[in-house]
């Protein structure tokens, strides 16, 4: 098995103590995180650090050399010890929601569309997000008759679940990178995690889902774009977000 992140490995665990690894004015670099950073269209864990001080909200997160810092409010903080560190829960739901709704559309488009690729994903705090696929002349009556089959899914609940396989295979298998320009990077031994909805779908990707869709809402299609001959914009909603 290839190293994980703890956000992969621990998907439920949202509070952890933690030691400072280093620190510096504004950022803290931890043992281990249980924040997601954010990529592929998802964006990073909210949350905050407790400490003998107080607390400290996190503002997002930045590589370095190899090393994941985590950013703070307080651009004075500068911590040391032990901390715990905890992710906004209710953010991080709403994250997960979102990203295993988008892999229940990519299924179903890049079964109806001829194996459409997926050109741009970003999902939004509003509990929005939209898709850009490469479906040529592609009719949108076609695209937004897929939000009933979408529903059927979540009501399924079916399982969602990841393994690793090694990139070279990823490569090889047709569609299980789905993405036109990138993929998730692959770990230290060369393995790529893949997503799987358990009788629907298998996709590589990096990004926190929910462990059965029917921990979702219900998905709206709101509006489908024409960008270019090429390329639909679906934007999509959770119900009551």
């Amino acid at each position: 098995m290839p190293a994980r992140a703890f956000y992969h490995a621990n998907p439920e665990t949202l509070v952890i103590e933690t030691q400072v690894v280093d620190a510096r004015p504004g950022r803290v670099l931890l043992a281990e995180s249980p924040f997601y950073p954010g990529g592929g269209g998802q964006l990073a864990d909210r949350g905050v650090l407790r400490h003998n001080g107080g607390e400290a909200a996190v503002t997002g997160f930045e590589t370095v050399d190899g090393r994941l810092w985590t950013l703070l409010t307080d651009p004075a903080a500068e911590l040391a010890g032990t901390v715990q560190a905890a992710v906004d829960p209710s953010f991080r739901q709403m994250m997960r929601e979102l990203h295993t709704g988008t892999h229940v559309l990519n299924a179903f488009v890049f079964a109806a569309f001829d194996g459409a690729l997926v050109t741009g994903v970003q999902m939004n705090d509003d509990g929005t997000a939209r898709m850009d696929f490469d479906v040529p002349d592609a009719d949108n009556d076609r695209l937004r008759a897929l939000e009933g089959p979408i529903n059927d899914v979540i009501r399924q609940s079916l399982p969602v679940r990841d393994i690793y396989v090694p990139l070279a295979d990823a490569r090889g298998e047709h569609g299980l990178i789905r993405s036109r320009s990138v993929a998730p990077p692959p770990t230290g031994d060369g393995q790529i995690r893949i997503v799987e909805i358990v009788g629907l779908d298998r996709q590589a990707c990096g990004g926190t889902h929910l462990a059965e869709t029917g921990a979702s809402r219900p998905i709206r299609i709101l509006k489908i774009d024409n960008k270019g001959r090429h390329n639909r914009r679906v934007r999509i909603g959770l119900v009551n977000a």
